[in-house]
This record gives C-alpha cells, structure tokens and sequence, in this order.
C-alpha cells in the first residue's frame, strides 16, 4: 500500500466501500420484496433482473464516459446514483419506485465499475499488484456486507438500506474531495467509432473471449457448487461455508500469488494457468461425492482467479490505452457477461455433468489463452 499513491490507495478503499454496501443489501432484497412488501416471485424477479440487467448491459456506456469525462466524475456519479438508489429501496413500496431503484442501482455499477479499474490502471505504477490489492479489499467487502446486514436485519430491513446508502454517500464525498482530476486525452473519435475500434480489434476479442471463460467459472459459485454443498450435506447452511473459505483464501494469498507470478513467469502463462486451475477443481466434484471436493473446487477457482484476475485488468488497460481504457474495460466486462449468462444456461441445462463441462470450459479457456499469446505481440 505504501508504494502506491494516494488516489489509488482511496480507489482501493473505495472498492471495500463499494462492496460492503452491496453485499450489506441485496443478498437481501428478494427476502424484503416477497415477505415485507408481499410482492410475487415474478414481480420479484423482474426488480432483480432490471437491476443486473441495468448493470451488465450498460458497462460498455459507463467505460466510454470514463473515456470521455474522466474516470473521477464518472466514480463520483456512480456513488451518488447508488445512493439514491439504495435510498429507494428503503422507503420504496410500489413496483414503480422499486424499479426506479433497480435501474438506479444498476446504472451506478455500470459507471464506477469499469471508471475504478481505468483509474488504476492509468495511475498505477506496478498495476499487477495494484489489482491484486484490489482484489483483496473487494473481497474483505464481500465478506463484511452479509455480516453487517444480518446483524441490521434484525432492526428491520429500511435499516439495512440506509446504511448501504450512507455507505455510498460517503464513498461519494470522498472521491469528490480526495480523488485527484487525471488529464483526459482525446481519443480522436466519436464514442460509435472507439466502439467499432474495440469490435474490429481481433487481438482483443480474442483475448476476451478466451478470458471470458474465467467469469464463467466464478458464476458457478452460485449455480453449480451450491446445488453440489447443499445436495452433500443436506443442508443449505453449508453455502455460506463456501464464500467463508473463498474469501479468506483471497485475503491470505492474493499479494503473495502475483508478487510471486511476477517473478516466476510470463503473464501469459499466469493467466493460462489461473485458469487450468479453475477448471481442473471440477473434476473434483465431478468424479467424487461429498463436502470435501465441493471445498477443493472452491479453493481451485479461488487460487485460479487470484493468479488470472491481476493479469487480465493490467493487460485490458496495455490494449485500451491511456485514452481508450475504459471503454475497454466496458466492452471486456459486456462480452463477458454474455458469455458467463450463456454458459450458466448451459451448465444448469446439462444438469448432473455442469461439473464435467464446468472443467472442460477451464481446460479450453487456458489452451486458448497459451494460443494467444504465442501468435500475438502484447500490446505497448
């Protein structure tokens, strides 16, 4: 942390924030619509869709009014969206406001996601170990919301959203008094023609649609792997034993991994390697019953995502550019959300073999990533 500067050191902060916030409500808002609000499990469905949708849809915008605004006010605006969306689900009660704060919520995820990880790739010095970091205070997020928001359920649910919603608030004074302006260089073009510079890129698609398959693996750890705790042990208490182990393992070896990866080779290599790891846990729970290989899965994907993900955002920001980076990183994270909603579809439709073609997936992605490599030059 001390070798990085002071705006990428709020950054960090920022994401542990940003996802203590998140984790802190909406693991618990389809609890609140259907039981406090009495909404239907398909007016409930279409709130949560809206909002992922609203998100995953629209990063590609978020990534270019980073380009074109700068990353800073782009962060700002997430924030302060999510405020006044997190703050909508607290006193909303109608379908229109609740989804009013869907697309609210999701449209802010859109703008600081891809703006966050554009900013430090630009500012970074060493931006491997920069994401790593990253990596680890996203997690030590994602572990403290659920706690935080059980505890404030116990207040009653509007508690839980006005926390979240004071949690972004301050994120948003933050980066508007800290965060520092970066020079936003013109990338002499309109928006339609660094979209088509992206989409005509061969050398990026290429690499995105081979690292594609590493968001694919991690959404098992809500598909595949819980269906296969549950079904071992019986109970659905033991999905939580899952995240627990996930994230700690982050927290413990994250830096250690890509300080050691730098060292030890190529990032190619890393990334290929990260994930043959994901893909090979599956074959864990595919050929063997019980609690245990379901762990050893979730170990593979955790270990496998902390030697890729690092390498993955610093070579996204090498092909983006200083002025095209975000819009990189948005069309990155769209083609990945297609890919990753496909390939779901496909595991649960496949049913009992989701393991077996989870790590067929894995396999192929890091033969695909080797094959990158070894035909393309890295980009300056």
């Amino acid at each position: 942390m001390r070798e990085l500067s002071w705006a990428v050191r709020l950054l960090l902060v920022n994401q542990f924030g940003v996802n203590t916030g998140f984790y802190l409500l909406i693991p618990y808002l389809a609890g609140h619509l259907t039981g406090d609000l009495g909404l239907s499990a398909a007016v409930t469905g279409v709130v949560l869709g809206v909002r992922n949708l609203s998100q995953q849809g629209l990063f590609l915008i978020g990534g270019s009014a980073s380009d074109r605004l700068g990353a800073r006010r782009v962060i700002i605006a997430g924030c302060a969206l999510r405020t006044v969306g997190f703050g909508l689900f607290a006193f909303g009660a109608t379908v229109p406001l609740l989804l009013a704060a869907a697309v609210l919520s999701g449209l802010a995820g859109a703008l600081f996601n891809p703006a966050v990880r554009a900013y430090i790739a630009v500012a970074a010095p060493d931006k491997a170990r920069a994401f790593a970091l990253f990596n680890v205070f996203a997690q030590a997020g994602a572990l403290c919301g659920p706690v935080v928001g059980g505890v404030l359920l116990l207040v009653d649910f509007r508690a839980a959203a006005l926390t979240a919603a004071a949690i972004f608030a301050v994120l948003t004074v933050a980066q508007a008094f800290v965060l520092p302006a970066r020079d936003v260089p013109a990338s002499g073009g309109s928006v339609l023609g660094d979209w088509r510079r992206c989409l005509t890129d061969r050398r990026f698609l290429a690499f995105t649609l081979a690292l594609s398959g590493m968001f694919a693996l991690q959404n098992q750890l809500y598909l595949v792997l819980p269906l296969a705790a549950e079904q071992a042990t019986g109970t659905a208490g033991s999905v939580a034993l899952l995240f627990l182990v996930s994230t700690v393992a982050s927290l413990l070896f994250q830096v250690r991994i890509t300080k050691w990866l730098e060292s030890a080779t190529s990032r190619g290599r890393a990334m290929a390697l990260g994930l043959a790891v994901m893909g090979a846990g599956f074959f864990a729970p595919a050929l063997l019953p019980g609690i245990v290989p379901v762990l050893v899965a979730v170990l593979a994907l955790a270990f496998g995502v902390m030697m890729a993900q690092p390498f993955v955002y610093e070579r996204i920001g090498q092909f983006g550019g200083e002025s095209l980076t975000g819009t990189y990183f948005g069309m990155f994270y769209l083609v990945s959300g297609v890919v990753a909603a496909a390939s779901t579809a496909l595991v649960g439709w496949v049913g009992a073999a989701g393991p077996a073609v989870c790590a067929a997936m894995g396999l192929t992605c890091s033969a695909a990533v080797l094959i990158h490599e070894r035909r393309t030059a890295v980009p300056a």
